[in-house]
């Protein structure tokens, strides 16, 4: 189905929103709100208020308004090959944000970030954030935060042939680490993100 003239105008006035939330975490009053998005009247900016929370991307609060899930949201446009190209899709993409995707348990998930390498050949690098999920079943394959000897770090989870719990890295210049005297899984990994340009 074409998108509208006034659906195209709508989703620049919403990228303008989302670029001031971005900078200020709040929205200014509807007089200010005119500035923003470059509007020349307060009626106008009022339609458009309207119109973005018909359409779910604002909400009224206190006789303010402020961004809903969808405010933040991201479209998926679709599958793309890593080999050969192939054609754009068109299909109507799917929202996401980056929650959505990573996060199935909020109350019980935080973030890490990481620091070194002796999980490179898990496709986890330095830099990288992790999502972990914290009291969670674990099992040996796991990748997980834990605390070895009063130590943080994020390896995978293994048990040898005498039952006993060690950490391995994956990275061969590192070696498994064996506690000595305590050991405590603190959160499974569950996700990560990672930057390429900053």
């Amino acid at each position: 189905m074409p998108i509208r003239r006034s659906e195209m105008q709508d989703e620049k006035y919403l990228a303008k929103l989302r670029t001031h939330w971005k900078r200020n975490a709040v929205f200014p009053p509807m007089a200010k709100l005119c500035e923003v998005v470059g509007l020349s009247s307060t009626s106008s900016v009022f339609a458009l208020v309207g119109r973005l929370t018909d359409a779910g991307y604002l909400e009224r609060q206190d006789g303010r308004i402020a961004p809903t899930k969808k405010f933040f949201a991201r479209p998926i446009l679709g599958p793309v090959r890593a080999g050969l190209a192939q054609p754009v899709s068109q299909e109507e993409p799917e929202l996401v944000t980056v929650d959505d995707y990573l996060i199935d348990e909020p109350n019980r998930t935080s973030m890490h970030r990481v620091r070194g390498d002796s999980m490179q050949d898990a496709g986890i690098v330095d830099g990288d954030l992790l999502a972990v999920e914290h009291n969670t079943p674990t099992k040996p394959g796991d990748i997980v935060l834990a605390c070895v000897d009063n130590e943080l770090t994020v390896k995978t989870l293994r048990m040898d042939a005498e039952g006993r719990w060690y950490l391995e890295p994956a990275n061969p210049a590192f070696q498994c680490i064996r506690p000595l005297t305590s050991l405590e899984v603190l959160g499974v990994v569950v996700g990560l993100v990672r930057r390429f340009r900053t």
